[in-house]
């Protein structure tokens, strides 16, 4: 089972919302059968074998073994995944794209980024377990709390100012091992747990 797999066909990403399947894709964390599903989640085994079978064409589970019982053959199934994330590339035309519209202080153009973020790196994951490779990447997760607006400025800016040193000082357009990186730094007022806004 993989600790997390990014879904970018838009079929399986319509199988994976339904609100039953998404239940049995949490419940098979852990192997289940239909049987053991059923009555975990109040419904009869031969709807849970329906959500089952749509979600295994579609990857979203997977065989682990056949058990034989009496003249049935019971099948033990499990997620593909401990969790899942919808690529915005299953919108296709309608995903936000960071190109049309480049404005480092809106949050439109924020989001757009976050978007192609998940989805280049979503297409990258996918491709290094396929290939058995882990993928490199970095990244840092922090809170600050400003003081002003003026701070936040300020702090906008400097970071500004240390991130294109950082990249003049280390980007060499003629290494002919090199491979590119995207960079992304992002500030935004944090949410609270019950959903606020923690800004002025």
């Amino acid at each position: 089972m993989q600790e997390l797999a990014v879904i970018d066909d838009p079929v399986a990403a319509g199988v994976s919302l339904d609100p039953v399947r998404a239940r049995l894709l949490a419940e098979l964390a852990e192997p289940g059968s239909a049987t053991t599903l059923a009555a975990r989640i109040g419904l009869a085994r031969q709807k849970v074998n329906y959500h089952l079978r749509a979600l295994e064409q579609h990857g979203l589970v997977e065989l682990v073994e056949e058990r034989r019982k009496g003249n049935v053959t019971e099948r033990v199934m499990r997620a593909t995944a401990a969790s899942y994330v919808i690529s915005p590339a299953v919108l296709a035309g309608v995903a936000p794209d960071p190109d049309r519209a480049p404005d480092r202080l809106s949050a439109r153009w924020l989001v757009a980024v976050a978007a192609r973020t998940v989805r280049e790196v979503g297409e990258l994951l996918t491709g290094s377990a396929k290939a058995g490779k882990r993928l490199a990447t970095f990244t840092i997760d922090g809170e600050v709390r400003f003081a002003t607006a003026a701070d936040r400025a300020a702090f906008a800016d400097e970071l500004a100012g240390a991130v294109t040193a950082l990249v003049a000082k280390y980007h060499d357009d003629n290494a002919p091992n090199g491979r590119p990186h995207r960079v992304v730094v992002a500030v935004h007022p944090s949410v609270s747990p019950q959903g606020e806004r923690n800004d002025d």
